[in-house]
């Protein structure tokens, strides 16, 4: 299909079908376009919107974004998971005020040199935001030019990701750039689903491969398989006789990175030890159901200890470590199941 006729019915599409109304979608700037197509990385339309709202809400420019706290900005994007995101959205919008003067840079080059900016989110920026020609490959359009033209393999091999790229480029059109980009991403996340694609309703049909093989969904091809590591370790309630819980802050790098969790001990070392050597002497050890959360690369089986000290540990108020109250616990970034935990602790009868 030549290129002008494939932008033309996806463009036709859109006019009728397309969504107009998400809320990223009004008074469109580089900076909202930016917050969310970080969000929406490896995350559905569904769970960003309230995310999004709130983080407009709180940060309503990138100036304002790169002022706050990293730990305002992690507990705002508490539940999302991918935290690297959100602390490269942080230093994103902070080398964008000292070193572009608050504005987002016109070319996608130039985006890609900020942090956590690739080359598909610095093109839907300039296409959207800035309605230049440039093209774009989330999940969505790979899938999408995947069966349109039957590309074999899995789109994270860089042959595989080179050639749907040049795809890409071909038919995304010099006018309404900006619908297109859109548009594009619409029919991936509504009509060429991963699963049961409503063929029958895309504007692609007649000229699309998979469709005429009758084997879209094989396309594009799986990623691999491979047997996740598990690994477990306990999280260590600590509490002390005023109902407060210990946090300590993760590393900036690795999983939670940067964010409040409980204490983390191996599974064949002593609470109730530990607790004793470093913290206060332990009144009442209590274990909870262990359970698995499972990261892209492997499982985490998480056994929840509540440790209920007999004094005051105050000499733990140091950098990385903070006793919060349960009934406050403040702004701070919080990993999915530490604030379940939390929330289930709070439940309790007043600790004392």
């Amino acid at each position: 299909m030549k290129s002008e006729l494939f932008a033309r019915d996806v463009l036709v599409w859109f006019d009728q079908h397309g969504r107009k109304h998400l809320p990223w979608q009004q008074d469109i700037n580089a900076y909202r376009v930016w917050v969310s197509e970080i969000m929406l990385q490896q995350t559905q339309v569904a769970t960003v919107i309230p995310y999004f709202t709130r983080f407009m809400e709180h940060f309503p420019s990138v100036e304002a974004l790169a002022e706050a706290p990293v730990d305002e900005v992690l507990h705002l994007w508490t539940g999302l998971g991918y935290y690297a995101r959100a602390r490269n959205l942080h230093r994103c919008a902070q080398t964008v005020c000292e070193q572009h003067q608050g504005s987002f840079p016109l070319t996608v080059d130039a985006l890609t040199e900020l942090p956590g900016i690739g080359r598909s989110t610095a093109g839907a920026i300039c296409a959207i935001a800035h309605k230049q020609r440039a093209a774009i490959l989330d999940g969505n359009v790979k899938r999408v030019l995947a069966r349109f033209h039957r590309v074999d393999g899995w789109p994270g091999k860089s042959d595989v990701q080179k050639q749907l790229w040049a795809i890409a480029e071909r038919y995304t059109p010099e006018k309404r750039c900006n619908d297109y980009t859109q548009a594009m991403m619409d029919l991936g996340a509504t009509l060429c689903t991963r699963s049961k694609p409503a063929c029958e309703r895309c504007p692609l049909q007649a000229g699309c491969e998979g469709f005429a093989q009758g084997n879209a969904t094989d396309y594009p091809g799986k990623k691999p398989k491979k047997v996740l590591p598990v690994k477990a370790a306990q999280l260590l309630m600590i509490t002390n006789p005023q109902g407060e819980v210990l946090l300590t802050q993760r590393p900036a790098q690795g999983i939670w990175g940067g964010l409040w969790s409980f204490p983390e001990l191996a599974m064949d070392e002593s609470a109730e030890q530990f607790c004793n050597r470093h913290y206060a002497a332990v009144d009442q050890e209590e274990k909870w159901d262990s359970y698995r959360h499972t990261f892209s690369h492997y499982h985490f089986d998480i056994e929840p200890v509540l440790i209920r000290l007999s004094k005051p540990a105050s000499a733990l108020n140091e950098e990385g470590n903070r006793w919060i109250n349960l009934g406050a616990p403040g702004k701070l970034g919080l990993a999915a199941p530490v604030k379940k935990l939390l929330q289930k602790l709070a439940e309790l009868e007043p600790l004392s």
